[in-house]
Order: C-alpha cells, then structure tokens, then sequence
C-alpha cells in the first residue's frame, strides 16, 4: 500500500481501508477473496506459474494514507478515493488464510495477531486482513528478537518475528520470517517485496538481515533470480499481475529497456531509478533533470518535485486545495486524449488523463463539483514539498516494470493494457533481463538520492478571482469510486 516510506523502509498505515472494504461488502455485495492456482509444470517444459487472486479495493482517503506516510506530515478530515493492491496467503500448519497489501517499497511482511487491542475492538476492524495464531500452528517457531515498526504520526505497530510455513498460491517456502504485531494501530497488513532489511537499517540489536519473500524464492531454489514484474493494468480493469521470476512479454509493447537502480552512497536499499525529463502534450515540464525517483506500489498517487506541478496544474487548470492536500480537474479531462510523458534516461513511459484522473463519486452517485457545476475529480500527481519524489501507482499502471534485486535493475516499458495474451520467459542468474536493452549511458541521479527526515506539504500561491476554476467545500469531502480490482500474483521457477 502506498504509505510513504519512514526512516528506510517504514511505512504509513491507516485503520480506516478495512473500514471502507468492510462497507464495500456491505452496500455491494463484493464477492470475499479467493485463490486461483495454475497447474506447476516441470523446469524443462512451460515455467512452473503459480496464480494468486488478490484485490484491488477501494478506500475511503487515499490522501490521507498517502500523506501520513510522508515524512512529517500528517492530514486529517479528508474522504477522497484510493486503491490498494493486495495479496492472498497462507502462514502456517495447518494454513490460516491471510491478505496483505502488495508493496515494492519496504522489506517486511507483518501480520496482526487476533488478541491484540486494535483486532478485538468493536466493528471486528481485521476481519478483511485476517490474523494469525500463532498457537493454533504446528510450524511456528517464535524468533528473540523484536519487530517494531514506527511511522510519522506516532502511530506503530510491534511484537516479535517469527518463522512459519508461507504458501502463495500452490507454492510453498517453508521458515519463512516475518513480524507478528501484538500491538497495532493498524488493520491493514503489508507484504514487502522491496530490498531485504540491510544490517545498517536494523534498529533493534539482536536483529539480524533475512530473506524476504523474493530472496527467500530466489535461495529456496523456487525462481532463478530475485526478480519480478509488475502489471497492474489500467485504472478500470478487472486484472492484473505480479510474476516473481519472470517476464510476460505480451504484457507491454515497444522496446523493454533496463536501467540501473541507483544506489544511495553504494547501498541498494530502495527501488529508484532517475527521471531525466518530463512533457506534457508535448510542452516541456522539465529538462535536463538528474532526480532519483521511488518506485512504490504501495503509494495510490505520483508525487512530484514542485517546479514541475506547478506547470502541470498551469497546463491542465488543476486546482491545488491546501486544506485537504488535493489536486482537482473537471472530470472530462480523462476524455482528453492528453498525456504526461517521463522520460528515464531515453525510456519514456506515457501516461494519459484517463489514468490520472481519479472519480469522487459517493455509492449515491453524488460527486464533488466546481462553483459552476462542473464535476470535479481528484488528479492523480501531487506536490513532493520537502519529502521523497514517489512514481505511485497512478504512474505504475502505465509502465510495464521488471524489478531485479539480484542485479539492481529495473526495466521498463510502455504497458499494454487488457491483453488477454501471454508469453511468460523466465528470468535466470546470469543478471539480464529477457527481451530488454540496456539503456546507453544513463544519467546517475545527483537529487533525491538520501530521503530527508520531513517532508512539507506544498501550497501554491491561489489563483486571482477569474483564473481558472475555484473548487466549493464538496470538492473534498467524497470518496469512493473506483471499485475493487481482481489482480494476480505469478511465480515462476
């Protein structure tokens, strides 16, 4: 989920997604999670595929989720739309059915105990994650060493790590580490599939670096490399895939190329590569950049270097709301056939207004307007301030990206959205990515390398009486909208 990375890998967690998901069931009847498997064939024939459904649930305020992530900044008193891609499992024997939400950007999967404070608290606010017991599995092994998470609003969630048998679709890794949260102000699990935890980034002493999920397939044996891809496909979709191990290539179109993650004084310890130029219909935003950007499915929205927003709000007359931290745009801008364009050292992934402009409309129908009655919509960039620069998942549902751990590459490539076609080709240990080129001279990032310890909200200057659209009060009080996905988690060996 996209919780803006604390101190490292830390994360923003909110209580309030299981609320909104718990609703969703309720007023519409979503179907509960299930589990699709693929027959695993053997290493000499078809690659091994094991299927994972998951969800894409919508949430009450992707805004606030995403700000209480950012370094310093904390927002409250909003209701606006989000998405979340989460991922079914199993910890333990027997198998205890658990979900979590799906993030490159931090190290850890962590899960809430059923007896803890938050979990017995009225509503039954874990019933959508699920929770573990550690009693009632015969493969647990509790670990003496502390989990503790801290996150920028004070809120937490701790207890011990543990080992225990972790079945994602029909494959299963045994002494699987993860941290078992005793105390918890947060309902909503996340799987981490970022860099493992570095022994610099430890905080507790007798904690010591360990595989997470794609180091422990990659030592296990289960896929080649420590690498996956990412297709999230398009903002209305009702599919979607994470392929551990390989490549689809019927999954994107044009040129797959590669570039390397940059690393923060030699240390690979976050998914970024550097933006190097953006446009918007063609019109320059930002030329000869060098900044290091953070690839995170866990954050709904793409945060900015604020020079740049400031001319896309120009360019698309978005509207900057200081007191909910929002960008709006009348709703008939996704019809434009407009696009942003980020460009990565020569790899340039577009990405249209369909994509980035995000509905408010309440389960009433009811949507926040402008003065004039013109529907308003949430804008999928924002401002970074003073904290990180985040291609979210409003960039990520564009791009077609291969993540190598093993190798610290990343490969991108325009995504092709709604195929139905496949062609899966493992990726093996020889550290290149099937079907990709390598970029020719990339930039090195000389900015955003090292996240600083605040992040400051950005507040334009408001536009003078006349210019451009004002937005009345409904314009952040809305959520809802955008449904609930059905999305897939591949691994391949």
């Amino acid at each position: 989920m996209r919780h803006h990375r604390l101190h490292g890998r830390q994360r923003m967690l909110t209580s309030m997604h299981f609320t909104a998901a718990a609703a969703l069931t309720a007023v519409f009847g979503l179907p509960a999670y299930t589990a699709s498997l693929a027959t695993r064939q053997p290493r000499d024939a078809t690659p091994r595929v094991a299927l994972l459904s998951t969800e894409r649930a919508r949430i009450a305020d992707p805004l606030r989720r995403d700000q209480l992530r950012r370094r310093g900044t904390v927002r409250a008193d909003l209701d606006n739309d989000g998405v979340l891609y989460y991922v079914n499992f199993t910890l333990g024997t027997p198998p205890q059915n658990l979900r979590a939400a799906l993030d490159t950007g931090s190290s850890d999967l962590w899960v809430n105990t059923p007896d803890s404070d938050l979990c017995m608290s009225q509503g039954n606010p874990c019933s959508d994650s699920g929770t573990f017991s550690s009693s009632s599995s015969s493969s647990f092994t509790a670990l003496d060493t502390s989990f503790l998470v801290k996150y920028g609003d004070g809120t937490k969630a701790s207890g011990k790590y543990a080992t225990d048998t972790l079945t994602i679709g029909n494959t299963t890794v045994t002494q699987f580490q993860f941290g078992v949260s005793s105390v918890s102000t947060s309902s909503d699990a996340v799987f981490g599939i970022g860099y493992p935890r570095l022994e610099s980034q430890v905080q507790v002493a007798d904690l010591q670096p360990y595989d997470n999920l794609p180091a422990k397939l990659l030592s296990s044996g289960t896929i080649a490399s420590g690498a996956y891809s990412l297709w999230l496909n398009d903002l209305d979709a009702s599919t979607g895939s994470v392929l551990f191990g390989g490549v689809d290539t019927a999954k994107f179109t044009g040129t797959l190329t590669s570039l390397p993650i940059q690393s923060n004084a030699g240390v690979y310890d976050q998914i970024m590569i550097t933006l190097t130029s953006m446009t918007f219909n063609g019109s320059a935003l930002a030329d000869g950049l060098a900044h290091a950007v953070l690839l995170d499915s866990g954050t709904s929205l793409t945060y900015l270097p604020d020079t740049i927003v400031t001319k896309l709000y120009t360019l698309t007359s978005a509207q900057y709301d200081s007191s909910s931290g929002g960008a709006y745009v009348p709703c008939s801008l996704a019809g434009s056939g407009l696009s942003v364009s980020f460009n990565f050292s020569s790899t340039v992934i577009s990405v249209g207004m369909d994509e980035l402009v995000i509905s408010m409309s309440d389960p009433n129908g009811n949507s926040p307007q402008y003065e004039d009655g013109t529907p308003a919509c949430l804008f999928g960039i924002l401002p970074a301030g003073g904290g990180s620069v985040i291609m979210g998942d409003t960039f990520l549902r564009s791009a077609y990206v291969v993540i190598d751990l093993s190798s610290n590459q990343v490969a991108l490539a325009q995504t092709k959205f709604n195929t139905t076609a496949s062609n899966i080709v493992e990726i093996g240990s020889s550290g290149e990515i099937p079907s990709a080129t390598s970029v020719t001279n990339p930039v090195s990032a000389t900015l955003g390398v090292a996240i600083g310890p605040t992040g400051v909200m950005y507040t334009p200057t408001p536009k003078a009486s006349g210019e451009g659209r004002s937005c009345s009060q409904p314009c952040s009080l809305y959520g809802w909208g955008l449904g609930m996905l059905a999305t897939s988690l591949l691994l391949v060996a």
